[in-house]
C-alpha cells in the first residue's frame, strides 16, 4: 500500500479549518485515503471528525496512505495540504 510521511504545517494542527480543507480534498479522491499519527490507528481522512480526534498538532508527523488505482495521486493531493500552513491562507 503506498504511503507518504508528512509533517503537519498548520499552526493549529489538523483542527477546525485545516481539518475541513484536508477532509474535503480526501473525500474528493477516487480511492479511500487514510491518515495516522505515530502510535495510533489510521482513520478515514475524508472525515473532519476523524481528523480532529487524531489530535495531530503542528510539527507532528502523519502517515497518509491509500490503495487502488490513483492511490499515489490521492496521497500526494492530501499530503500537499497537510504540509501547507492552511491558516495562513
Amino acid at each position: 500500500m503506498p504511503e507518504k510521511r508528512v509533517t503537519v504545517a498548520s499552526k493549529v494542527g489538523l483542527h477546525a479549518r485545516p481539518a475541513a480543507l484536508v477532509a474535503k480534498a480526501a473525500a474528493a479522491q477516487p480511492v479511500a485515503v487514510t491518515i495516522a499519527k505515530a502510535g495510533s490507528d489510521p482513520v478515514a481522512a475524508g472525515s473532519v471528525l476523524n481528523l480532529m480526534t487524531l489530535a495531530a498538532a503542528f510539527g507532528d508527523e502523519v502517515v497518509i496512505s491509500a490503495e487502488g488505482e490513483g492511490a499515489d495521486a490521492a496521497i500526494d493531493a492530501v499530503a500537499e495540504l497537510v504540509a501547507t500552513d492552511l491558516d495562513a491562507q
